[in-house]
């Protein structure tokens, strides 16, 4: 393995982290603006939003989490490697790897939860329109 290996994952995993901490800023936009609805909505809902956003909160900072020591792992493979620590420098991109996946699959999840949280919105919006 070459030093130019793990190197192409960098932007990747830049890119992916930017994606993590815009998705944590909607979150916190979230919580704010149903704070802010508390008073006019059934307490019900706000209840269940609230429920799944502390889920989708500690989904994101475990995504964010494995994503950066990812970045860590990939960095620390190239180093291994520009010393020509060739065994080290790939079961640190091996890892850097897995770290990834596993951050791909808390993404994956934080989205099941944001589609459930929708869902939670469309009924309360159906209930009122069938109930008018």
């Amino acid at each position: 393995m070459t030093l130019t290996t793990p190197a192409l994952l960098f932007p990747a995993i830049s890119l992916l982290l930017l994606a993590y901490t815009n998705r944590f800023v909607v979150l916190a936009q979230l919580i704010r603006r149903l704070k802010e609805m508390e008073g006019e909505k059934d307490h019900e809902i706000v209840a269940r939003q609230i429920h799944m956003l502390r889920k989708r909160i500690l989904l994101t900072k475990r995504m964010q989490a494995a994503g950066v020591l990812s970045f860590f792992g990939c960095t620390l493979s190239m180093f291994a490697l520009f010393l020509g620590w060739q065994t080290f420098g790939v079961v640190c991109f091996g890892v850097s790897l897995l770290l990834l996946s596993l951050s791909l699959l808390y993404s994956l999840w934080e989205i099941v939860l944001s589609t459930d949280a929708i869902n939670v919105e469309l009924e309360d919006f159906e209930e009122r329109r069938q109930s008018k």
